[in-house]
């Protein structure tokens, strides 16, 4: 029997990260789909399959908190790590405010990641 693994989608506007996430989540076990932008990953149709989101903060045309704001007006309750590159320290706090699971400043590590993931999955 074959076992399903959790599927984490990755929201990046960043292609380096869109193409080294997915290799470290693959090897922690998880089916991965990684998306350039939100509105890619709103039209993939794999919102209902998503387990966890890892979204970055900002990107063009919609944000990060944008689509966490969309999934929550679609009454989606998908668990959501935020990452992102800006250190302002006002910027974590506001997004576990607006109900994140963690929200990662780049570069991250793995165990940090990895601690970020079981919480959403918990």
């Amino acid at each position: 029997m074959k076992i399903k693994r959790p599927l984490v989608s990755v929201v990046d506007d960043d292609e380096s990260v869109r193409e080294s996430l997915p290799d470290l989540l693959a090897e922690f076990g998880f089916a991965v789909q990684a998306f350039s932008s939100a509105e890619a990953f709103l039209n993939s149709g794999n919102m209902a399959r998503t387990r966890c989101l890892i979204l970055d903060v900002a990107m063009p045309d919609m944000s990060g908190p944008d689509l966490h704001r969309e999934l929550k007006r679609r009454k989606l309750e998908i668990p959501i790590v935020f990452i992102t590159a800006n250190a302002d320290e006002k910027v974590r706090p506001r997004m576990l405010e607006e109900g994140a699971v963690e929200c990662l400043i780049k570069p991250f590590s793995d165990t940090d990641l990895r601690k970020a993931l079981d919480a959403a999955l918990a």
